[in-house]
């Protein structure tokens, strides 16, 4: 078999029941079905969003997903943006199988959808929240380095520190995010100890995202520089390309949720300057705008071959 197509069997493809440790972060607005179904027809985890707050719209995505597509797929519960009590229950009744908790307490809502029968994965910025989540009983962790683009915890870590140090101390498998977008970086990733990978960047410049066109064009004409971490010393921490708006926000002390008002204005409608555009620093490594299933096959047979040449050369 090539190593292209290769299978990868590890616990994360096992839970999951994918083809390719591959997620797709779940993006408020932007992780519906049009993004998600591509992931899951490529033999990811393609991701439905709650973040938005829009169930009903939601519940219309979910329903579209198993229209276009007959693979897993999952939805994240991101715990600071809830609105509805009722969360676990609206989330249990879609038939999922499989949930991301982030944004919040892992003790919150772990027992309800464990006895659900989900297999729940939180995110994790630290080795604290890594240890606490385990304890709460999850099946597995999303380890999010500080590089990557979104709410972060503003003291950041970056992947290289964080993915070894939760490794060490934790049993469970883990998904590593922050920082991928290619066969090399999946593969330092799994060096370090994951058994997945998170795209969220690389998925938000992707042909089937359905974010305006312009957005898609400053990720790709990116530098690695051009991304700015705001609320420094405050929460929630913010990772976002670099704009004129989000350049004079740099040096508030403080960065509101008002700030996310006119947020579909920026997501589809390509006003750069109306919202903060969440961005992750691996913005400077993606040099096109590239079709879902592009995107993981060159991921999967990246990765192979940078684990290849490694053994040849140094094995």
């Amino acid at each position: 078999m090539a190593a292209a197509t290769r299978p990868i069997v590890n616990r994360v493809t096992e839970l999951l029941g994918v083809e390719h440790p591959v997620v797709q972060a779940p993006m408020g607005w932007i992780a519906r079905s049009q993004l998600a179904s591509a992931v899951s027809n490529a033999g990811g985890m393609g991701i439905i969003e709650t973040s938005s707050g829009e169930l009903d719209a939601v519940r219309r995505e979910i329903e579209r997903m198993r229209e276009l597509t007959d693979r897993p797929f999952g939805v994240n519960i991101a715990q600071a943006f809830v609105r509805d009590p009722a969360i676990v229950e609206f989330v249990v009744e879609q038939g999922v199988r499989f949930v991301t908790t982030s944004a919040g307490d892992p003790t919150k809502y772990t027992a309800q959808l464990k006895d659900a029968g989900l297999t729940v994965f939180h995110v994790v910025p630290t080795l604290a929240g890594a240890l606490k989540a385990v304890d709460a009983g999850v099946d597995g962790l999303v380890v999010e380095g500080g590089e990557g683009g979104g709410f972060k915890n503003p003291r950041d870590v970056a992947s290289m520190v964080l993915l070894p140090l939760v490794a060490s101390k934790v049993d469970v498998p883990i998904i590593a995010a922050g920082g991928i977008v290619d066969g090399r970086s999946m593969a330092a990733a799994f060096a370090l100890g994951a058994e997945g990978v998170q795209l969220g960047t690389r998925m938000v410049s992707a042909a089937e995202s359905p974010v305006h066109d312009n957005w898609k064009r400053a990720i790709v004409a990116a530098a690695e520089t051009d991304t700015v971490f705001l609320n420094r010393h405050s929460r929630p921490g913010l990772r976002a390309l670099r704009t004129e708006l989000t350049s004079q926000l740099e040096r508030d002390e403080h960065v509101g949720m008002e700030r996310f008002g006119r947020v579909q204005e920026l997501y589809f409608g390509g006003d750069m300057e109306a919202s903060i555009p969440l961005t992750g620093q691996v913005a400077g490594r993606i040099e096109s705008v590239r079709p879902v299933a592009e995107i993981i096959d060159d991921l999967i047979a990246g990765f192979h071959a940078t684990i290849g040449e490694l053994a040849d050369r140094y094995a």
